[in-house]
């Protein structure tokens, strides 16, 4: 049967206009079986399928916007906002790539629009392509200077990436614009608390719940913020308050089981479990949740239990973070290959200035730094200045020997660390940086400061590399410990460095015994004191009463007195490890 196109199209655009939308569809449709290319039923059946994908969108009905925005893009090649809200359905169905593509296309055609750079920037941080990421949430302030999420995704990012500096002005712009932005105060808090500024930290933490009392990720932070000051108290209440205003929250869950003890009737355990077994539950979140449950396992005594918590953290941990070892070895070489051409710049400690005096302590993660740290700086001229990364910001590509190299360049790195050092100092002579990792670079520290001491604190292997093992970081910068066979491997790679840095370096570097300290505390602290030219006070055998702040994950711990016998604690999971750490006790 023969279709009167002209009377079919001026039925459609008539449902169309009395707001019979399905009617319109079919007939338009009807239109184009015949008339496939036929121009107004074409435009008109697309604006009815816009404002349907709008919709749609709106509707969190993805699946089905998503099958209508890839038609749309295809008969409309130059449709932009289809082309737009398809980049965005697809990054938040994890289709990062494809996304990427839809929004570069969306970015060619006109109208220019600054949300479509800002959505670019989104997918481009989720691919990891960072300094791209960076320049499109630019691209996208340059265009709307009031585009406040702009500005706190950008310091967000720029915290992410250590850049915290960065990410405080960005944050601050994003409240300036909009005082009552809870979100940006929240991340401004983390900012502020990853530099340390803990009082700041805690009074922005505030001000983002009196903005938004049920804002369970800001309750969090300032259950962090309250335990690295010590009031454990708080913190468990805080921590309470985020799980109640968002029962899945898997971090909150891990914060609060690390300053808690569980007993066999635990409300929380229970919480944990559903968390755990839920379908729906994110493998990041479930990551978090299995090490919450392994500490629970452990309080209740139910090791084999924890373990298997232990591990299924530890193997979706890997996963997410898609680690390989053979990277660290790579970097491990280039290091020592590099030292030479390093030691032969070394700066000459009489024609130096010399306004501070840096004390580093360094150490594979979980080997006693914290301690150690709480106990040179009980004393009243030393500030603890906690983990840095400025030897990493300024100096990694000098000590891998990707950067020109030079005693010109030695000189700027050293005074770029200084800088920062003396910015953090309170106006004390001395500052310890427990930075663990700078174990690494000890023959870029020793050639730039001259003047500096090294401590480094040795612990029984078996002991370290369980304590990383069931130890979840949030930085996504260790990926070792999240496999056994990846953290013995590790462990290997860090002693024959270390022998490498004690035979070139000599009486530079003070050891330390973790497990001599605990057993014999008055004589190895002494020696160390000694060591670092400090005055004797009794005080810095009470660390546990040094009231610093401490954001590592042993700011727990160092509020106890010292205590023998952790590094025994891994033994209780030995029946389960089949014989992973023999070689490692030997």
């Amino acid at each position: 049967m023969k279709l009167n196109i002209k009377k079919t199209l001026r039925k459609a655009i008539s449902a169309h206009k009395e707001g019979n939308l399905q009617d319109a569809e079919g007939l338009y449709r009807s239109i184009l079986q015949f008339h496939p290319q036929h121009p107004d039923a074409n435009q008109n059946l697309g604006v009815l399928e816009t404002n349907k994908l709008i919709q749609f969108f709106e509707n969190n009905q993805y699946d089905d916007a998503i099958k209508l925005a890839k038609s749309l893009t295809e008969r409309f090649p130059k449709h932009q906002l289809a082309w737009k809200l398809l980049g965005v359905l697809l990054g938040q169905n994890g289709r990062h790539s494809e996304a990427l593509n839809a929004t570069q296309t969306a970015a060619s055609l006109p109208p220019q629009d600054s949300q479509v750079y800002f959505n670019m920037g989104i997918i481009l941080k989720d691919l990891g392509k960072f300094n791209d990421a960076e320049a499109s949430f630019r691209q996208a302030i340059a265009m709307n200077a009031d585009y406040v999420v702009a500005h706190c995704s950008l310091g967000v990012m720029l915290q992410e990436l250590g850049r915290l500096d960065e990410a405080e002005a960005s944050l601050r712009q994003a409240i300036a614009l909009k005082f009552d932005y809870a979100n940006a105060h929240q991340n401004l808090g983390r900012t502020l608390q990853a530099l340390g500024r803990l009082d700041e930290a805690e009074a922005i933490y505030r001000k983002a719940i009196f903005l938004r009392p049920e804002h369970a990720e800001a309750h969090n932070g300032l259950g962090m913020t309250l335990q690295a000051l010590g009031r454990l108290d708080e913190a468990e209440a805080i921590y309470r308050k985020a799980i109640a205003f968002k029962a899945n929250f898997a971090h909150a869950h891990l914060n609060l089981s690390s300053i808690k003890k569980f007993d066999s009737q635990d409300e929380q355990y229970l919480k944990m479990q559903e968390l755990y077994l839920d379908k729906n539950t994110l493998d990041e979140e479930r990551c978090i949740v299995n090490f919450g449950l392994a500490k629970a396992c452990e309080d209740l005594g139910d090791f084999r239990q924890a373990f298997k918590h232990f591990s299924e953290g530890n193997a979706l941990r890997k996963k997410i973070l898609n680690y390989d070892i053979s990277l660290d070895e790579k970097l491990f070489e280039q290091i020592k290959s590099n030292y030479q051409t390093i030691a032969k710049h070394s700066l000459n400690l009489d024609k130096l200035e010399k306004k501070l005096m840096p004390i580093f302590i360094v150490g594979m993660p979980r080997s006693g730094t914290t301690l150690v740290e709480q106990i040179i700086s009980s004393d009243s001229k030393v500030t603890g200045a906690g983990e840095l990364s400025f030897i990493n910001k300024f100096g990694h590509s000098m000590a891998i020997g990707s950067s020109k190299y030079s005693k010109e360049a030695l000189l700027k790195f050293r005074q770029e660390y200084l800088s920062e050092l003396q910015n953090i100092s309170n106006g004390n002579p001395i500052v310890t940086d427990k930075m663990p990792q700078n174990y690494i670079y000890l023959g870029l520290i020793a050639a730039a400061f001259p003047e500096a001491k090294i401590v480094h604190v040795k612990r029984d292997p078996a002991a370290v590399c369980w304590a990383n093992y069931k130890q979840f970081f949030n930085s996504k910068k260790i990926g070792y410990c999240y496999a056994l066979e990846d953290i013995i491997s590790y462990h290997a790679l860090y002693e024959n460095l270390q022998q490498f840095w004690e035979n070139s370096l000599g009486k530079r570097i003070y050891n330390l015994d973790y497990e001599l300290l605990t057993v014999n505390q008055e004589t190895e602290t002494r020696s160390l004191i000694n060591n670092l030219g400090l005055d004797w006070d009794e005080k810095y055998l009470s660390p546990q009463k040094n009231k610093r702040s401490v954001l590592t994950a042993s700011n727990t711990q160092v509020r106890k007195k010292v205590y023998q016998g952790s590094s025994q604690h891994w033994k209780k999971y030995e029946p389960f490890l089949d014989g992973a750490f023999d070689d490692l006790k030997d």
